[in-house]
C-alpha cells in the first residue's frame, strides 16, 4: 500500500510539473516581453540582461558596443514605446530563431515619431538564441528582408 501510494505521489509530482514548467517558446515570449519593458523605461541593464556576452551580429556590434549604444540612444530619447507582433519562434535543442516585427516610437527633443519601422511597415528582425545554462539569451540580431541597412 505504501509503495502504490509512494508511485501515486511521484506521478502527480512529475505531471505537476509538466504541466506548471514553462516551455521554451513561452521562456523566449517573456524575454521579449521583459526587453520591451526595460527599453520603455530606458532601462539599459534590463535589456542587457536579455543579452549573451558573447553576441555579435553582422555590423560589427558586441555586447559592450551594443551596451554603449543603448546608453547614448536613451539619454536624447524620452516616452518610448515598444510594439512588435507575433514571433514565429523554432527551438531546436540550446538554440531558437525568431522573427520579430517591431515598431518603436519615442519622443527626441519636441518631436514624437517612429524610430524603428513606421505605421505601414514594420521593422523585420531575425533574432537568434541561445540556451545558456537554463536561461535563453539573444546571441544575434539580423535584419529581416526588405529592410534597409541600419542608420545612425
Amino acid at each position: 500500500m505504501k509503495r502504490i501510494l509512494l508511485v501515486l505521489t511521484l506521478a502527480v509530482i512529475a505531471l505537476t510539473a509538466y504541466f506548471l514548467w514553462s516551455s521554451d517558446e513561452s521562456r523566449i515570449r517573456k524575454l521579449f516581453k521583459d526587453a520591451a519593458k526595460a527599453a520603455e523605461a530606458r532601462n539599459v541593464d534590463g535589456i542587457m540582461s536579455k543579452i549573451s556576452y558573447a553576441y555579435r551580429d553582422d555590423y560589427g556590434m558586441s555586447y559592450l558596443m551594443l551596451r554603449e549604444q543603448l546608453k547614448a540612444q536613451f539619454t536624447s530619447l524620452s516616452d518610448i514605446h515598444v510594439e512588435y507582433e507575433e514571433m514565429k519562434i523554432n527551438v531546436v535543442k540550446d538554440r531558437a530563431t525568431t522573427d520579430l516585427k517591431l515598431r518603436v516610437v519615442a519622443t527626441l527633443g519636441n518631436e514624437t515619431g517612429y524610430i524603428l519601422g513606421d505605421i505601414k511597415t514594420p521593422l523585420t528582425l531575425k533574432i537568434t538564441l541561445e540556451k545558456e545554462r537554463t536561461k535563453w539569451l539573444i546571441a544575434r540580431i539580423e535584419r529581416g528582408s526588405g529592410n534597409a541597412p541600419p542608420g545612425p
